[in-house]
């Protein structure tokens, strides 16, 4: 099962690969910027950006640090974004598992994900290889969608993310998360939550070119009930589904010294 989650991730990103590296959801500057402001990266540091997709995050962290190692599951992902940042010298490019990273212990200075943890199929995994590669007092970031606490809220958002793209696992709950990382060590210094705006067509054109699921993940938006609606934030005129809105928080961590 795992291994088919991972087949369908590399299927999907192979197709959509470009439109991911224009997204201007993952393009957003002040979203970016805001990383570099909560990692404070020094220049010696070497950092790991774990499922880099477009490479917005190791773009981004390039000009502050010695070298950024950019990873993805999807050898045609990480090409094609090699291709769009080849001005940028400090930035490597690896094909890699982020359950199953190829590194050794105590590598990096710090270890980001930005927007992909949804896909990984043992998120615990995912946390304990984090912790490995990072040095003693290593700094961890990761900012993902994550689930309601209400557990029709949960469904909801989770089923219709499934039908737009069969590579999503799962978002997963905020507490589940801190539980996670409280129990592999680390010590959550800063989090942040907020609501993510998202219009409708660009998201779902993003992975899902099938008419017919588009219009089933809209008509399941337009037919929720009222309290759900209101929760997402879901705006709709003429019988279309304008936006919406979904929770992504933020956490940063540290791997005791």
């Amino acid at each position: 099962m795992t291994e088919d989650r991972k087949d369908r991730v590399k299927r999907n990103f192979t197709r959509s690969r470009e439109s991911y590296v224009q997204s201007k959801t993952h393009n957003n500057a002040g979203d970016l910027q805001e990383l570099i402001h909560q990692l404070s990266p020094l220049r010696s540091w070497k950092v790991l950006d774990i499922a880099t997709g477009g490479g917005h995050v190791a773009r981004t962290l390039s000009p502050y640090v010695q070298t950024v190692y950019a990873t993805d599951l999807t050898k045609a992902m990480l090409e094609n974004t090699a291709s769009h940042l080849q001005h940028l010298e400090n930035i490597e490019y690896i094909v890699a598992d982020a359950e199953q990273l190829p590194f050794l212990d105590e590598s990096f200075d710090a270890v980001t994900c930005r927007i992909a943890a949804h896909h990984f199929p043992e998120p615990l995994s995912y946390i304990k290889e984090c912790y490995r590669v990072l040095k003693p007092g290593g700094t961890f970031l990761m900012i993902d969608n994550t689930a309601p606490d209400k557990e029709e809220l949960d469904r909801f958002y989770n089923t219709f993310e499934q039908w737009r793209d069969d590579s999503h696992v799962r978002a997963w709950k905020i507490s589940e998360w801190k539980q996670w990382l409280l129990h592999e060590g680390f010590l959550i210094k800063k989090e942040s939550l907020k609501q993510k705006n998202l219009p409708f067509r660009d998201w779902v054109e993003r992975t899902c070119s099938d008419r017919s699921i588009q219009n089933q993940v809209e008509a399941y938006m337009m037919t929720a009930p009222a309290s759900t609606k209101q929760y997402f934030s879901i705006q709709t005129s003429e019988g279309h589904v304008d936006s919406f809105s979904i929770d992504e928080w933020m956490v940063v961590g540290a791997k005791s010294s």
